[in-house]
């Protein structure tokens, strides 16, 4: 039985620094946007602040969760901390779900009793401060997560995409306000809080894949069987295991070799599928069982 687990540093710096970019995007978003608020009383710009504010508690979350799942195994978690990751993302979801409610109760009382939007050229100018320095972020992010996979990431990519939506749909409520249409600025911040909830919901259901061990896609279990097989000296594979806990994907499955073949070289075709599929896969634990045939 072969094992071996190895967490690139370079991955674990971007995690780290996804999370510094995403805490500091979402307080300089806080104090715009409280500006905004103020200034124009428009409850969409209001949910927007809300959005920001829970952005900076799940993100604050997320920088203790990867800081933890970061830490090596030892003795009384031998797989890791790497789920740590997950139980994040289940308390940001939470977090965002809490929101979206409190949107939606404000969205509705605004549209009981409308109130004028002022100062509107001083709003508009904060959201598209505010859809500038998202966009940003979330290239970035999206760009950590090509390369981790992370899932405290994605969580938070998510809420800062439905952040960016929402900064553009503001930007248009306040367009419109501008010539009167003053019930557009309710709706627009209701529609921006069921989008919240459902964005609370995906981060919810990944979360809770990962805690449960869901498998790797049936793409990358592709992969794996074919990178065994190009051994010629490997007969078959089966058994295949495969799950995700923070950056480590847990890779396990059979190997039938020739009944023939020597303890010592059984060995050594072990460790020849497992170093290609560590080239192929990055963050892989890999443990190969072989089985004479």
């Amino acid at each position: 039985m072969k094992s071996n687990s190895v967490v690139s540093i370079s991955n674990a710096n971007l995690l780290r620094w996804a999370t510094y970019a995403s805490v500091s995007t979402a307080g300089i978003l806080i104090g715009l946007k409280l500006y905004a608020w103020i200034n124009t009383d428009s409850v969409a710009i209001l949910a927007s602040l809300v959005d920001s504010i829970m952005d900076i508690l799940a993100s604050g979350m997320s920088l203790i969760a990867i800081a933890q799942a970061l830490k090596p195994a030892d003795d009384e978690h031998r797989f890791g901390h790497g789920k740590v990751e997950a139980l994040a993302g289940l308390g940001q979801s939470l977090f965002i779900a809490g929101s979206g409610v409190f949107l939606i109760y404000q969205s509705l009382e605004r549209f009981s009793n409308p109130q004028p939007i002022h100062h509107i050229s001083a709003g508009s100018v904060v959201m598209i401060i505010s859809i500038i320095l998202t966009a940003l972020l979330l290239a970035f992010q999206y760009y950590v997560i090509r390369k981790t996979g992370s899932t405290a990431v994605k969580a938070d990519a998510l809420h800062y995409r439905a952040d960016l939506i929402t900064n553009v749909a503001i930007l248009l409520a306040l367009a419109l306000a501008s010539i009167g249409i003053e019930r557009i600025d309710p709706f627009f911040a209701f529609i921006i809080a069921f989008y919240v909830l459902y964005s609370a919901a995906q981060i919810a259901l990944e979360a809770i894949q990962m805690l449960i061990d869901r498998e790797l896609p049936e793409q990358t279990q592709q992969l794996i069987e074919s990178i065994a097989l190009k051994n010629s000296k490997v007969r078959g594979i089966h058994e295949l295991r495969t799950r995700q806990s923070g950056l480590v994907r847990f890779i396990q499955f059979h190997i039938d070799i020739d009944k023939n073949t020597s303890l010592e070289a059984s060995h050594i075709i072990a460790d020849e599928v497992e170093i290609a599929i560590k080239q192929a896969i990055d963050n892989a634990d890999v443990m190969i069982h072989q089985d004479p045939v």
